[in-house]
């Protein structure tokens, strides 16, 4: 992909009645994003994992002052021990090395992982490791899922990339998509500072960081540093404002994407106003649950003429979202209320129409790959034949090389807007069966879950066996109230759903009489 050539001038400084010209004043993205307007800069795109963890090794060896390393989520396999090893040779070349990971993203990674980095002499801390303390009951659940690098001050890496062999792929396995950037300028100084002050949070040493000198303004992009923290909601805000301000598109992708009610609505409320809506998300989420909470709050964004997606791959591990071909959000934010309000996480607002161009052809290359979800009855955009029920899976399978197939999709993007069609009807629930019925490569991640619940699942026979009436009351009660409860939502579904078919049919019959 080539680096991003045209940026847009300051809006203050454009016509805001051109259709074309910025409409995001620059005071209301600092308000909602809680950043100041961080000028100067230059933003690359990253979004294929073998290739990106190339480009972070190569700046963490070149680095001179030194390497802030911080990730949600880090395993002991190639892709984590290649990083170890950089890390370790540049504390031993004298480079001060600090590395921050999350306890609960990390539980599988065992100790053995840490302990030549700390013989070599990175300072290594473990965020929000399990305490007895009763200050904060729910200070438990916060979790650092940042994924942060940032080389000397002048170079900084945000995303959606953890460090896992799941990213980089293997022979036989595709790797997860996910998407970050590269930072130069002033922006990449402030990243360090949003490491920092994350640092002092927990409480440890001081870094020992000796006074750099002023950022050196490297191009002429305006990116927004977002620092999620826990109640401070600043992507939740700017989803939100981005929502109102768009005008002709909103894309996002999202993993685990299971939005506040809020969200939803200010969502369906720009598709009613005729902007393109269109979420895209995982079908086979490494975390089905998160999949099923995630489906369902579709009908409320489809019946508001949101156009939902989901990716046949691997895993679609992105967090993003594009807005009109100028403003983008590249970074670690899930939208769901965990991420958005309890998590420290990290995202970066940047108004540059080459990268929400090369991100919308990334969607649109995505999209390929994707099938559409559609309530009964209803047919997907661009399609004419009007199938019966919720339809097959049919995704198009993608040729060429992402960026081969992203420059197809700007092209047609520039062309014909609206007119690409895509898979078009997908059963909701079919593809989280698939995945609970053991029809795919069971990950990291899914292991370690499925054999702590297998654990539990034992311990519960055991205690079925020593105490069976206890057990059988417990089961007999619960089993009973979920019975009661589904059974009436089942009810209440099918009512609904005949009575929408009978709908569509009378309008279907009724617009063949007048024609």
């Amino acid at each position: 992909m080539p680096e991003p050539t045209a940026h847009l001038q300051p809006a203050s400084a454009r016509d805001l009645s051109d259709p074309g010209a910025a409409h995001f004043a620059w005071t209301e993205v600092e308000r909602a994003t809680g950043s100041p307007t961080l000028t100067g800069n230059t933003v690359a795109l990253q979004f294929e994992g073998p290739s990106t963890f190339e480009v972070w090794i190569e700046a963490i060896d070149a680095a001179k002052r030194f390497v802030y390393f911080e990730n949600y989520l880090v395993r002991d396999d190639r892709v984590g021990r290649a990083f170890r090893d950089v890390l370790i040779k540049k504390a031993r070349e004298g480079v001060p090395v600090f590395l921050v990971y999350d306890w609960l993203g990390c539980w599988a990674t065992p100790r053995s992982y840490w302990r030549p980095l700390k013989q070599a002499g990175v300072q290594v801390r473990a965020f929000n490791r399990p305490s007895l303390g009763l200050g904060n009951p729910f200070g438990a659940l916060q979790r650092d899922h940042r994924k942060l690098i940032v080389v000397d001050g002048d170079e900084a890496f945000v995303g959606g990339f953890c460090l896992g062999e799941a990213w980089a792929g293997t022979a036989t396995v595709a790797p997860w998509r996910d998407t970050g950037v590269a930072v130069r300028g002033p922006a990449a100084r402030a990243a360090a500072g949003a490491f920092e002050s994350l640092w002092n949070e927990m409480g440890g040493p001081p870094l020992p960081t000796a006074a750099l000198p002023e950022p050196v303004k490297v191009g002429d992009t305006p990116v927004w540093l977002i620092e999620g923290e826990p109640g401070k909601a600043r992507v939740y805000r700017t989803l939100h404002l981005v929502a109102a301000k768009a005008r002709k598109r909103l894309w996002i992708t999202d993993a685990y994407f299971v939005a506040p009610r809020p969200i939803s609505e200010a969502l369906g409320a720009a598709a009613q106003q005729g902007v393109d809506v269109r979420i895209l998300v995982p079908a086979h989420n490494n975390w089905p649950l998160v999949g099923s909470l995630s489906r369902g709050g579709y009908r409320f964004l489809l019946e508001s003429g949101v156009r939902i997606f989901e990716w046949q791959g691997a895993m679609m591990h992105a967090k993003t979202s594009v807005v009109d071909g100028v403003w983008s959000r590249v970074g670690s934010s899930n939208l769901n209320s965990a991420s958005l309000m309890g998590n420290w996480e990290l995202d970066v607002g940047v108004l540059d129409e080459s990268l929400a161009g090369q991100l919308e052809g990334i969607f649109l290359a995505d999209l390929a790959s994707s099938s559409e979800i559609v309530l009964p009855g209803r047919a997907a955009a661009g399609t004419r034949t009007l199938l019966s029920g919720m339809g097959v899976t049919r995704p198009l399978d993608p040729e060429g090389s992402l960026p081969h197939r992203i420059e197809q999709q700007l092209r047609t993007l520039r062309t014909a807007p609206g007119q690409l069609t895509m898979a078009p009807f997908v059963r909701a629930g079919a593809l989280l069966g698939v995945a609970l019925a053991g029809d795919r490569t069971l990950g990291r991640e899914d292991r370690t879950v499925l054999g702590t619940v297998s654990a539990l699942i034992l311990a519960l026979a055991a205690l079925a066996a020593m105490f069976p009436e206890l057990v059988g009351w417990g089961v007999a009660v619960t089993a009973g109230w979920f019975g009661l409860t589904t059974a009436i939502r089942a009810y209440l579904q099918s009512r609904r759903a005949r009575v929408e078919e009978r709908r569509a049919q009378e309008k279907s019959t009724a617009k063949s009489e007048t024609s």
